[in-house]
């Protein structure tokens, strides 16, 4: 039976610690801040990264560098057969792109999934890959499943602020000075590739309630209802708001009494766009092996 090692990068909401544990390899992403390189849950925390986002200072996000993806994947062949590749969706970045072009020297032992995800959805393709090696699927079989799997998810994220959005250019500043004025929290949704507008809330409150029914809704139109055994796994995800995503929880557990609710951080690649006091509500489809 091949060895098959799953591959993910740090936008799965994945720390290295975490890794470990869980048995998968976690590629760091890069960050440019004030022209010096800094990788995320290496030289770089949480904590560290809001502080310098609050502040004002230049940051860009990167891919990681051909150097450091084939380097990683050459240390984990050493010890695996195949490799399952899991990096954040094409649609958000252009890495997903790059890995393919690299896995064309590997002969087959690489297979990157382009399955569209990012940050707790993507942490949970990475929990499936798992469970697909540990059943003995190759990493061919794993990627065309995730592959085919890739709409089974959904995200929403409400906004705390659009500062922002107007200073990466996504909206104007006239835009934003009228949500500003507004007081509006808009609501974003990732389907497949897009991070599209949804809806716009005038408080939290009812930006939670936006979000718990598009969440509901989709599982209605999408994944076959709410049925007793509970085949949709719930996450939260939230960008430096530990405190209010452990409060939706509660809100969350109301809604869908029975059911496994993980948080996590929601990705810096993501953050770093919309900025902190942003709160995310996801789902996904259980697979059936």
């Amino acid at each position: 039976m091949s060895k098959v090692a799953i591959v993910t990068d740090s936008n799965s909401g994945i720390t290295q610690a975490a890794a470990r544990e869980l048995g998968v390899y976690v590629l760091p992403m890069p960050f440019m801040i004030n022209e010096e390189t800094y990788y995320e849950d290496i030289n770089l925390t949480q904590e560290e990264f809001y502080e310098k986002l609050v502040s004002g200072v230049a940051i860009a996000t990167s891919q990681p560098s051909p150097e450091s993806v084939t380097g990683l994947w050459d240390q984990v062949l050493k010890e695996h057969d195949e490799i399952v590749h899991i990096p954040m969706s094409s649609g958000l970045s252009g890495s997903c792109q790059s890995a393919m072009m690299l896995a064309e020297d590997y002969e087959g032992k690489v297979q990157v999934v382009n399955n569209q995800r990012i940050s707790v959805t993507q942490r949970q393709s990475c929990l499936d890959a798992l469970l697909l090696a540990s059943k003995g699927r190759s990493a061919v079989q794993i990627k065309e499943f995730l592959e085919a799997d890739k709409f089974n998810s959904s995200i929403y994220i409400m906004l705390d602020t659009l500062y922002y959005l107007k200073k990466g250019g996504r909206i104007t500043p006239a835009a934003a000075a009228i949500g500003t004025l507004l007081r509006l929290k808009p609501v974003l949704q990732i389907q497949g590739d897009k991070l599209d507008a949804f809806a716009k809330a005038r408080t939290t409150s009812q930006g939670r309630n936006i979000m718990t029914t598009a969440i509901k809704n989709d599982i209605e139109s999408r994944f076959g209802g709410l049925t007793e055994d509970k085949h949709i796994w719930l996450q939260i995800a939230h960008t430096a708001s530990p405190e209010a995503a452990e409060n939706y929880k509660k809100d969350i557990m109301e809604q869908f009494p029975g059911y496994d609710i993980h948080i996590d951080a929601l990705s810096l690649s993501v953050a770093c766009h919309i900025g902190p006091g942003a709160l995310a509500l996801a789902c996904c489809r259980k697979i059936e092996v």
